[in-house]
C-alpha cells in the first residue's frame, strides 16, 4: 500500500509539472474507520468505512491553490490536475506562497515512534461490541436508580499517509488510534440533569483504561454533581483537574502561532524571551514521544519534527510558526502546529495539595466561554466541587471564571503529579491563587 501510494503521489507532481504547474505538494492518506456505540443495552450506532483520499497543492505563476479528491483513477486524476491549473491561475497572486527551500527538509530523525498496534488487526466486530457492553453496563450499575440515560462508544481507526513534493520531500507514515467512552445522564431535584463523562485515547488497546472503569468513572462523575449549586462570588484558590486543562490551556497556546502573530491579533507576539507565566510552567512540545497520538518525524510543510521547550519556568522561548508566516513575519520557520504538548509534573497528589490550601473549588468541567488571542481576556462556565481541608463540601455549577491570560497564568502556584495520559496533551491538574470565581 505505501509504494502503491508513493508512485501515485510521483506521478501526480510530474503530471503537474508536464500540466503547467511551477511546484506542488501531494498529500495522499487511506483510512479504515469503525465506530460503535450503545445506548439502552441496544446497538445504537454501527459505521464502517474505508477511504482514501489525495490532496494536491499547486503554485503556479505566483498563485497558490489547495484541492482534494476522492477518486484516485489516473484518468480521473488528469482532468483533476488540469481543472485544479486552471482555477489555480484565477485567483490573486500571493508572493508569500511557495514550497520551502529544500534545505529545510534535511535534518529528519529515524526513531520508530510506535504508532501501530500490531494487535489492530485481531481486534474483531465481536471485541468492539463486547468493549462498548461492558462500558455501558459499568455505567449503569454504578448510576443505578438516577440514571435518566446512559450512551457509550468506541471507534478505531487505521490511517496510512503519504507525502511528496515537487522539490524533494517524501516522507510516510503509519498510525492507528483507539477511543472509548460513556456519559451519564442522572435525575436530580426539580428539572436538574446533571451529567458525567469518560473517554480515554490511546495508540495501543492494550493501554486503554479497563472498560468497566470507563463505565463506572462516568457515572460517578455525574452522580457527584447532584445537588450542584452556586456559592457566592469569592477569591479563592481553584484547582483545574487534569483532564480539562487542554480546554483553558488553548487559549493562551492559539496567541502563539504565526498567522495571529502577523495579523497582529496575538497577545503574546512582543513577548519572546519575557515572563508570561508564574515559573512553574514548563510547557514542551515532543514529537517523539513513543506511541503519543500526535507524534510525527515531519510536520504538514515537510520539516523535520524537533522537541521544543515552548515554555521554561515561566518564560515564553518558541513560537508556532509554519513556512508560509515564516515568510510573512521574515523569520525562520520552527513548525505550524503543535504535536504532543506536556506539561511537567510536580510532586505532590492532588489529596495533599487539597489538605494544604484549605478552602477552594476543583474544577472538574468547563461549559461555554471564549478567550480572546488579540487581547488574551477570557471567560468560561465552570462546574466542580467545593473542598474545604482536603474534604469535598459539595457540588457547584453555573459559576464562571474571568480574567486575562497573562495575570491568570501568573497566579499558578503549583503543579500535581497526576498526568493524564490519554490525550495527546499530557496535563496534570493546575493550581491557582486568587481566583475570583463568581457566582451569586
Amino acid at each position: 500500500m505505501k509504494e502503491e501510494m508513493l508512485n501515485l503521489a510521483d506521478w501526480v507532481t510530474k503530471t503537474a509539472r508536464a500540466s503547467g504547474a511551477d511546484d506542488s505538494r501531494v498529500t495522499i492518506n487511506s483510512e479504515r474507520f469503525i465506530e460503535i456505540s450503545y445506548r439502552e443495552r441496544k446497538p445504537e450506532n454501527i459505521r464502517e468505512a474505508s477511504t482514501r483520499g489525495l490532496n494536491l497543492e499547486i503554485y503556479v505563476t505566483g498563485r497558490y491553490s489547495s484541492q482534494s479528491t476522492s477518486d484516485l483513477r489516473k484518468e480521473s486524476l488528469k482532468k483533476f490536475i488540469t481543472n485544479a491549473l486552471t482555477t489555480t491561475k484565477l485567483l490573486a497572486e500571493d508572493p508569500y506562497r511557495s514550497l520551502p527551500d529544500p534545505k529545510y527538509y534535511e535534518g529528519r530523525e529515524k526513531f520508530n515512534l510506535e504508532l501501530t498496534d500490531p494487535e489492530y488487526l485481531n481486534f474483531s466486530v465481536e471485541n468492539r461490541h463486547n468493549l462498548v457492553k461492558t462500558i455501558e453496563e459499568a455505567c449503569l450499575s454504578r448510576g443505578g436508580e438516577r440514571v435518566i440515560s446512559v450512551s457509550a462508544m468506541t471507534y478505531d481507526t487505521h490511517l496510512s499517509l503519504v507525502q511528496m513534493t515537487s522539490n524533494g520531500f517524501e516522507g510516510s507514515s503509519e498510525s492507528t488510534v483507539y477511543y472509548a467512552g460513556a456519559s451519564l445522564t442522572a435525575r436530580d431535584e426539580g428539572n436538574r440533569r446533571p451529567s458525567g463523562s469518560e473517554s480515554a485515547m490511546s495508540v495501543k488497546r492494550k493501554d486503554l483504561p479497563h472498560p468497566e472503569l470507563i463505565g463506572q468513572e462516568a457515572a460517578r462523575r455525574a452522580l457527584e454533581m447532584l445537588g450542584a449549586k452556586k456559592i457566592k462570588t469569592e477569591k479563592m484558590p481553584v484547582i483545574i483537574e487534569n483532564r480539562i486543562v487542554p480546554r483553558i490551556l488553548s487559549g493562551f497556546i492559539s496567541a502563539m502561532f504565526g498567522r495571529n502573530i502577523q495579523q497582529r491579533q496575538s497577545f503574546l507576539a512582543e513577548k519572546k524571551g519575557q515572563k508570561v507565566t508564574s515559573e512553574s510552567l514548563t510547557l514542551i512540545d515532543d514529537p517523539f514521544l513513543k506511541s503519543g497520538l500526535s507524534s510525527r518525524l515531519f510536520d504538514s510543510d515537510g520539516l523535520p519534527a524537533k522537541k521544543r521547550v515552548l515554555i521554561e519556568e515561566g518564560i515564553l522561548k518558541e513560537f508556532y510558526i509554519d513556512w508560509y508566516y515564516s515568510r510573512k513575519l521574515n523569520c525562520e520557520p520552527t513548525t505550524g502546529s503543535p504535536s504532543n504538548l506536556i506539561i511537567h509534573e510536580g510532586k505532590r497528589s492532588l489529596e495533599e495539595i487539597m489538605k494544604d490550601i484549605g478552602r477552594g473549588i476543583l474544577i472538574t468541567g468547563f461549559i461555554g466561554g471564549n478567550s480572546n488571542s488579540t487581547t488574551g481576556d477570557m471567560s468560561i462556565g465552570i462546574f466542580g466541587k467545593l473542598f474545604e481541608n482536603g474534604e469535598f463540601v459539595q457540588p457547584v455549577a453555573e459559576m464562571n471564571i474571568a480574567d486575562n491570560h497573562l495575570i491568570f497564568w501568573k497566579k499558578l502556584v503549583e503543579i500535581a503529579n497526576d498526568t493524564w495520559i490519554y490525550s495527546d496533551w499530557r496535563t496534570p491538574s493546575l493550581v491557582f491563587q486568587d481566583v475570583i470565581v463568581s457566582g451569586e
